[in-house]
């Protein structure tokens, strides 16, 4: 019991930190809005690489040739060898809306061995469907079951043109809304910003980069002086990926939203575990080393807690159970911005466990060569 208690002094130490620490991982703050507007609105040009994609990709479409923009705005979808209607979709939405000569679709080429499908298909979009020549001062990078509100792009450019960003990007609204996702989206959401506080990431004094794939507004002239795509080409987590190499010419920009969100559901609790697993591994450099200390550190974290709050005897059982506590209070916010139920913040450790599985599962299809899929393609096949 003595070794169980000293775990669970050490893990409200660092919840002590990870709750008042600089970063504030916990705080749900949104977007401020821009001061001044631009005195020129620059061109934008919104990338979206679409593979079988015909549920949403007619509403990403949409949104994006709705925005309130007072600039240009031009679309290319890149069509990455689809077998489904993405492409009859995306033109029927812009037929719909008699915005057909703002929307560019490019078939992308093969894909090369040693690309990643999604960063070859984002590398299409911007080599071939952006002239070097292109007056476009920004790239919005987006996927395609994405839904854009009317006001994001004027918000970003605003925002990007009064700091002098490098990149600018929002982490979309995931649906929440069956059973499963309303008990791990959330945390998904939670565990990303304990991973990269916002705070941390927004600072320019700080290395940590950090985006969100789904929405990210990228100033051209940043992303040639990080050399474009092809150095990160193997990427499978490519937000994270291109946030780092651009914060290295510029400050960058992370923030949550309410007025983007996704269209794709998860398809139950396996869904939600396959999301997880694409990325899980990769994320710990494919380290069986790392793998360990990832599992023993969130067993430190999240599951000690727990044990110590039923197993540690008499008065010190106040130290687990403080821990538990400041864990389920800083889960608080998450839940209400995604208008979960707050009782259930005590159950975070149980979500924990989800991940658990989920992180070593990872690790399981990375070495029987199943790693990294993206629409159906393992790695870069």
């Amino acid at each position: 019991m003595i070794f169980l208690l000293i775990l669970s002094c050490l893990s409200l130490l660092i919840w002590l930190v990870l709750t008042l620490g600089k970063g504030r991982f916990w705080r749900v703050r949104l977007p401020a809005k821009a001061e001044t507007a631009p005195a020129m609105w620059p061109e934008v040009v919104a990338v979206v690489p679409a593979r079988n994609e015909e549920n949403g990709i007619g509403q990403c479409v949409t949104g994006l040739l709705l925005q309130d923009y007072p600039g240009g705005l031009r679309v290319v979808v890149v069509n990455d060898h689809s077998e489904d209607g993405t492409v009859a979709e995306a033109r029927q939405a812009a037929k719909a809306l008699k915005k057909q000569d703002r929307l560019n679709i490019i078939n992308a080429e093969p894909l090369p061995s040693g690309w990643a499908g999604k960063v070859w298909a984002m590398h299409q979009g911007i080599t071939r469907g952006i002239p070097a020549e292109d007056p476009a001062a920004f790239v919005w990078l987006t996927d395609a079951d994405i839904f854009h509100g009317p006001q994001v792009l004027r918000s970003l450019v605003a925002q990007a043109q009064e700091q002098r960003l490098a990149l600018n990007s929002r982490m979309v609204m995931l649906r929440a809304l069956a059973a499963w996702e309303k008990f791990l989206i959330p945390a998904f959401v939670h565990f990303f910003r304990l991973l990269y506080p916002f705070a941390r990431v927004n600072n320019p004094a700080d290395r940590l980069a950090g985006g969100a794939g789904g929405c990210m507004l990228v100033r051209r002239e940043s992303l040639r002086q990080a050399g474009g795509l092809e150095p990160m080409r193997g990427a499978i987590i490519d937000d994270c990926t291109l946030a780092a190499r651009l914060k290295r010419t510029g400050p960058i920009r992370l923030e949550l939203t309410r007025d983007s969100h996704s269209l794709r559901g998860y398809d139950g609790l396996d869904g939600i575990l396959r999301m997880i697993r694409r990325t899980a591994y990769t994320q710990l450099n494919y380290s069986p080393a790392v793998l360990v200390g990832c599992l023993l550190g969130m067993a430190l974290v999240f599951l000690v807690p727990v044990v110590g709050t039923f197993f540690v005897p008499g008065p010190w059982r106040v130290v687990p159970l403080a821990a538990w506590a400041l864990m389920s209070a800083t889960y608080v916010p998450m839940l209400r911005f995604y208008s979960g139920n707050l009782l259930t913040a005590p159950l975070l450790p149980v979500v924990a466990l989800f991940y658990l599985k989920a992180t070593i599962d990872s690790a399981r299809a990375h070495h029987a060569g199943r790693g990294g899929e993206w629409k159906g393609r393992s790695g870069n096949v």
